[in-house]
C-alpha cells in the first residue's frame, strides 16, 4: 500500500503554519518539524498528541539550523556536524514520543539538506548515521544518492514522491523559498500518473521514471487541507 505523508507540526511560538487538525485524518503518517526550520518543544507536544489521537505513523523532520530561511537554504556543515544535528533533533523528538508511548516510525529530513543529500553522497551517509541510531527508515528519493547511503551504511530505506512539488529534468525536486497555492487538479494528475505509470512529467516536458512506496505533501501552502483531501482520494481512487 502506498501511504500519504505530510511534513507538520511546523508552528513556531505565536506564528502558526498549516492546519495540521484538518490535514491529520487524510495522511497516513506525519513527519513532525524538530525545532531546527519550525517548531517548538509545545508545538512538538502537541503535535505528537494529535498524530496519536488519530493513529498515524510519526516521523522526524529534521533539517539545518535555519529558522529564518525555514530550512530551504543551502549551509555547509561538516559531516560529523551534521550527524551530531540530525541525532539531536531525532532525540528532541523521541523524547516526546516516549512520554506517548509512542515509536518512531521514520526519518524524512526536511527542505535543502533533502535536496543535498539526493545528489551528494557524503551529506546522505552523514544524516544516514543519524538515522542508524534510531533503528527506524529513511524516506527518501529512489535512485539518489538518499537510496545509495541507507543500503552502505545499512538502513531501510521508502522511496518518496512528492504529489504537491514539481520534477526538474534530472529527476530534481523544484522546491519554493516561499509557498502558494498547489495547483489541486495538476497535483491530483500527477499523482495519478506516477500511481498507475511509475512516471512523471518534468519541467521542461519530458518523462522520468518514478519509484515510490509514499507520498509526500505539505502543510504550508495556503490551500494545504483541500491537497490533502484530494491525494487522499486519488490514492483511494481502484486500482
Amino acid at each position: 500500500m502506498i501511504t500519504l505523508n505530510c511534513d507538520m507540526g511546523e508552528s513556531f511560538g505565536p506564528w502558526r503554519f498549516g492546519d495540521d487538525e484538518a490535514i491529520m485524518p487524510h495522511v497516513d503518517c506525519a513527519n513532525i518539524a524538530c525545532g531546527f526550520h519550525a517548531s517548538d518543544p509545545t508545538t512538538m507536544m502537541r503535535t505528537v498528541e494529535l498524530a496519536g489521537r488519530y493513529g498515524k505513523a510519526i516521523g522526524a523532520h529534521p533539517s539545518l539550523p535555519d529558522r529564518e530561511g525555514f530550512g530551504r537554504r543551502e549551509m555547509h556543515l561538516g559531516p560529523n556536524e551534521l550527524t551530531a544535528a540530525f541525532i539531536y533533533q531525532i532525540g528532541a523528538l523521541r523524547g516526546f514520543l516516549d512520554a506517548a508511548a509512542v515509536s518512531l516510525h521514520h526519518v524524512k529530513p526536511h527542505g535543502a539538506v533533502y535536496g543535498m543529500a539526493a545528489r551528494d553522497a557524503v551529506t546522505a551517509i552523514a544524516i544516514c548515521e543519524a538515522v542508524k541510531v534510531f533503528n527506524v527508515p529513511l524516506f527518501g528519493m529512489s535512485g539518489t544518492q538518499h537510496e545509495a547511503a541507507a543500503r552502505t551504511v545499512g538502513v531501510a530505506f521508502v522511496g518518496e514522491f512528492f504529489a504537491d512539488l514539481a520534477y526538474g529534468p534530472s529527476g530534481e525536486l523544484i522546491i519554493p523559498r516561499t509557498q502558494s497555492a498547489v495547483h489541486i487538479e495538476r497535483a491530483a494528475n500527477r499523482l495519478r500518473t506516477a500511481v498507475r505509470e511509475r512516471t512523471v512529467e518534468t519541467t521542461d516536458g519530458s518523462t522520468i521514471a518514478v519509484r515510490f512506496g509514499t507520498v509526500c505533501i505539505h502543510s504550508d501552502p495556503p490551500n494545504a487541507n483541500e491537497v490533502a483531501l484530494a491525494m487522499r482520494r486519488v490514492l483511494d481512487e481502484p486500482a
